[in-house]
C-alpha cells in the first residue's frame, strides 16, 4: 500500500515531468511503476517480449502526456495505470488483428513429410523469388528481414543490434512484409 507521502511525491513527480519535462522525475516515476506494469503486462501477454514492450510503451505515454494529468481528479498512480490499461488493451487489440505472424508463414515455404523432385525445385523458384523481392527492398527494411528470416534474431535482438527502438523494428518488419507480399503476388495468402 502506497502512503501519503509517497502519494504526494508521485505526483510531484508527474507535474515536473508535465511542467518542465524533468528527466530526474521521469526517472523516478519509472523506477517505481516498470517493476509493477511488467508483472501486470506478464499476466496478460505470452512471452516477455511483449510485457516488455507495455512497459515501454505505457511510459512513452507518460513522458508524452504527463500534460494531461490532473492532481485534482485523482492520483498519479490512478491516471498511470489507466495509461497502462489503454496501452495493454491497444496491444491486444494489435496482437489479435496483426497479422504478422501470419506473414512469415506465407513467405517461407512449410516443408511436407514427403518432397518431391518438382516440389524442391518449386521451393527453389519460390526461395529465389523471395531474395530477389528482399534485395529490391530498401536497405533499412532488408536489414530488418534478413536478420529476422534468415538469421532468426527475435525483434529486440536486431533493436540492440541495429541500435535502433523497438517499434521501428516492427514498423520495418510490417512495411517489408506488407511490400514483399505485393510482389510475391496475392496467390502465397
Amino acid at each position: 500500500m502506497i502512503n501519503n507521502t509517497e502519494v504526494q511525491e508521485l505526483n510531484g513527480w508527474l507535474k515536473a515531468v508535465a511542467n518542465s519535462r524533468c528527466k530526474i522525475a521521469f526517472t523516478h516515476l519509472f523506477k517505481f511503476f516498470a517493476p509493477k506494469i511488467q508483472r501486470i503486462a506478464r499476466s496478460k501477454f505470452t512471452n516477455e517480449a511483449q510485457a516488455h514492450e507495455a512497459v515501454q510503451e505505457t511510459m512513452s505515454n507518460v513522458w508524452r502526456k504527463a500534460h494531461l494529468f490532473d492532481a485534482d481528479k485523482g492520483a498519479a498512480t490512478t491516471w498511470v495505470y489507466t495509461v497502462m490499461r489503454n496501452v495493454i488493451f491497444d496491444l491486444l487489440r494489435k496482437m489479435k488483428s496483426n497479422r504478422e505472424d501470419n506473414l512469415s508463414d506465407d513467405i517461407w515455404p512449410i516443408a511436407e513429410s514427403t518432397v518431391s523432385d518438382d516440389d524442391i525445385y518449386e521451393d527453389h523458384l519460390e526461395n529465389k523469388k523471395l531474395l530477389h523481392g528482399i534485395e529490391s527492398l530498401p536497405e533499412a527494411q532488408q536489414q530488418v528481414v534478413k536478420g529476422f528470416y534468415l538469421m532468426e534474431m527475435s525483434q529486440e535482438q536486431l533493436a540492440t543490434h541495429l541500435n535502433l527502438p523497438l517499434g521501428t523494428i516492427k514498423s520495418r518488419l510490417r512495411l517489408a512484409l506488407s511490400k514483399l507480399k505485393v510482389q510475391l503476388g496475392e496467390d502465397h495468402d
